[in-house]
């Protein structure tokens, strides 16, 4: 199988010099859908530096969607990180270990709880009735306009979500970019309406307890982290606001398309199965951290040239 994929054209190296000495980071790959050729290169990148620097590197699942968890994918996963020569210190070590000590879906109350904690010291979370549809009826950019703001109404699973409150202005810093949280992502969703923690709220409360300090991230996620920093302000959080993160250029298919979790030719799996290799997605990597990809051929190539 031929590897057909490239970086955008005008990828400019990450900058490294505000990573943590001692970088505490992870992985969080979600058993929805097989693994494809970026989160390999995402994976490599973070993997390379965690190392280089003599961190600590978790892997985190993210099962809370339930209904779109495959137990196939979660056992890929394992193989695939395997394949690509990534190593972690913390997490589950196989299936059986996921399922008995590491699933997020089984701390759902934790998630309620500490919601609820927000709740009550903030007083800017609401339960909002609105679908999708209606909110496109009226909203010329799509973001969520505020209706049920001061509705007060009652938590009732399958007919709400509850969201938090950004007002106009809110700027939030991401490497020293500044972010208009209302203009790009409006009041976002901390509850889901299938009565399950919003990845906002299930991702930030796992970074926080877990002490991480280094993220790397697609620049698709950028609008995410910036709403992820201004939950844990208030939650009255530390760490996190604190932590440093990397957002690189996506990986992109062969004709320009975004990449997403399928079988086909940038599947992992089917990458893995035919018997092609992933020295295209190490390569990437090396391009997104500044190095010279022609001496890059292996994961341990690219820790060993950050450390030099």
């Amino acid at each position: 199988m031929q590897e057909h994929f490239t970086t955008i054209e005008s990828v400019l190296p990450v900058c490294l010099s505000k990573v943590p000495s001692k970088p505490v980071s992870r992985i969080a790959p979600t058993p929805s859908g097989f693994l494809h050729i970026g989160n390999a290169v995402n994976f490599l990148v973070t993997w390379a530096i965690v190392r280089s620097r003599n961190g600590s590197l978790q892997l985190r699942i993210d099962d809370m969607d339930g209904i779109r968890f495959r137990p196939d994918v979660l056992e890929d996963i394992f193989t695939s990180l395997d394949w690509l020569g990534i190593d972690w210190d913390t997490g589950p070590t196989g299936p059986d270990d996921f399922y008995q000590n590491f699933s997020l879906n089984e701390k759902k109350e934790y998630y309620r709880d500490r919601l609820q904690e927000l709740d009550k010291k903030e007083k800017n979370s609401f339960v909002c009735r609105c679908s999708r549809a209606s909110i496109k009826k009226v909203s010329s950019n799509g973001l969520y306009p505020g209706i049920c703001r001061n509705a007060g109404l009652l938590f009732k699973p399958g007919s709400h979500v509850v969201r938090l409150r950004v007002d106009d202005n809110t700027s939030i810093q991401v490497n020293n970019q500044n972010i208009d949280l209302a203009r790009e992502l409006g009041d976002f969703i901390l509850w889901r309406k299938d009565d399950q923690p919003s990845y906002h709220l299930a991702s930030l409360l796992e970074d926080e307890q877990g002490g991480i300090n280094f993220i790397v991230r697609g620049q698709d996620l950028l609008f995410s982290t910036a709403a992820q920093i201004y939950l844990a302000r208030c939650f009255g959080f530390t760490s996190f606001p604190a932590c440093r993160f990397i957002h690189h250029d996506l990986v992109l298919g062969k004709n320009g398309e975004k990449l997403s979790k399928s079988r086909g030719a940038y599947s992992l799996k089917d990458l893995r199965q035919s018997g092609g290799s992933f020295t295209n997605a190490i390569k990437t990597a090396a391009q997104i951290l500044g190095i010279k990809h022609n001496i890059i051929h292996t994961p341990q190539d690219l820790k060993h040239a950050l450390h030099s």
